[in-house]
């Protein structure tokens, strides 16, 4: 029997998600935020990406998965931008889980908007123009 670990998503491996796909197996274990202590930003407005805030930290919304460990070696991770890398967060309940985080180095990078009062991904998604709108 395969060893199962817990995974926050943010982003594109939401359900509905372009990446949604590679938790297909997974378990979903539902709805939760991580705890006030990140930043959440938009990446070219292509991904989001997660950040451990020094101060002004909130919580960021998103869901839990079980899974496999070859799950996310093989479908989910290949599949992840370079910008992020694979961490442990807390959620807001207390605990703690994988997740993909934003790297140090990416966080003075272009195209980076802070979308931390947005309400999540898919509430930013809803709220801003395609990125052809914007000029």
């Amino acid at each position: 029997m395969s060893e199962l670990v817990k995974m926050f998503v943010n982003g594109q491996a939401l359900r509905g998600g372009s990446l949604s796909d590679a938790l297909s197996d997974a378990t979903f274990l539902g709805e939760t935020a991580t705890a006030p202590e990140y930043r959440f930003y938009s990446v070219r407005d292509e991904f989001p990406g997660l950040a451990p805030a020094e101060n002004g930290g909130q919580s960021v919304p998103g869901e839990v998965y079980e899974l496999s460990y070859e799950m996310l070696r093989q479908r989910l991770l290949p599949r992840e931008p370079p910008e992020l890398e694979l961490t442990v967060i807390a959620l807001a309940d207390g605990t703690g889980s994988l997740s993909m985080r934003l790297r140090a180095d990416a966080l003075h990078g272009e195209g980076l908007i802070d979308i931390t009062d947005a309400g999540g991904w898919l509430a930013y998604r809803a709220g801003s123009a395609s990125p052809t709108d914007r000029g």
